[in-house]
């Protein structure tokens, strides 16, 4: 594990491996720490670095709720392959890291060499849906400020495996206010304008998500599609093998 001091606050990372930089964003309330398989198994052929998203795990978390959103994310993202000294990465991430990974092409397309969104889903164009889902991340929120840690209990295996690494439920909440919440529709919109290469992998038992990750295939030029049997939301998780079968084919094809 690592850490540097980027706009203001203290990320921890973990940077492993030799090759070309792939750069993994995790899942809301999991932690850097999902992507250790991965690590292991392609680190003898990629640089993979991941991190934890401020509010999360031992990043820090700022009492602030208003040093949470999208672009702070984004912005810590560039700033860490910054620091790192990468000028491009292959950039991913499962379910709110690939939401973020999709934000960060958007800003700075030059600094992605290709996309890999997992068990995700590129927000809502229907304000209706849009408000529906905040409050849900408002019901989070709400329940972590009330039960703690407590709450992530029984959600997800990468929830499950993270709580023991989290600092803060308050964090957390904020997280779930400022980044799971969506506030408009410039992600999903932008879809048809990425122009690298694209792997979309979702597990075929994440179903709030196959309907998410179908249409993101159909809208990228030349985006592919891989669903992972027997796999749920934590996709790499559920199925390893098979996850790191479908993204070393798709990262090899790369160069």
């Amino acid at each position: 594990m690592a850490k540097a001091t980027l706009n203001g606050i203290q990320i921890e990372y973990q940077d492993g491996g030799t090759g070309p930089a792939v750069f993994l964003t995790h899942g809301y309330s999991a932690t850097g720490r999902m992507w250790d398989g991965q690590r292991q198994a392609l680190g003898d052929r990629y640089r993979i670095i991941s991190w934890d998203m401020r509010g999360h795990g031992q990043t820090d978390s700022p009492a602030d709720p208003t040093q949470y959103s999208h672009a702070l994310t984004v912005a810590d993202m560039r700033a860490l392959l910054q620091h790192l000294g990468l000028e491009h990465a292959v950039v991913g991430g499962l379910s709110l890291g690939g939401t973020m990974s999709l934000a960060f092409s958007l800003a700075h397309p030059e600094m992605v060499r290709a996309l890999v969104i997992c068990d995700s889903g590129p927000g809502f164009r229907n304000a209706g849906a849009r408000e529906e889902w905040n409050q849900q991340a408002q019901k989070r929120a709400a329940d972590l400020e009330a039960r703690g840690l407590e709450a992530l209990g029984g959600r997800s295996r990468e929830m499950e495996e993270a709580v023991r690494y989290h600092r803060s439920a308050q964090g957390l909440a904020h997280a779930a206010r400022g980044m799971l919440a969506q506030q408009d529709s410039r992600i999903i919109d932008s879809l048809p304008g990425i122009a690298v290469p694209t792997l979309i992998i979702v597990g075929d038992q994440d179903t709030p998500f196959l309907a998410p990750c179908e249409y993101m295939a159909k809208k990228i030029p030349g985006a592919r599609l891989e669903v992972i049997a027997g796999a749920g939301h934590s996709s790499n998780l559920d199925q390893p093998e098979a996850f790191n079968r479908v993204l070393a084919d798709f990262l090899d094809s790369l160069s």
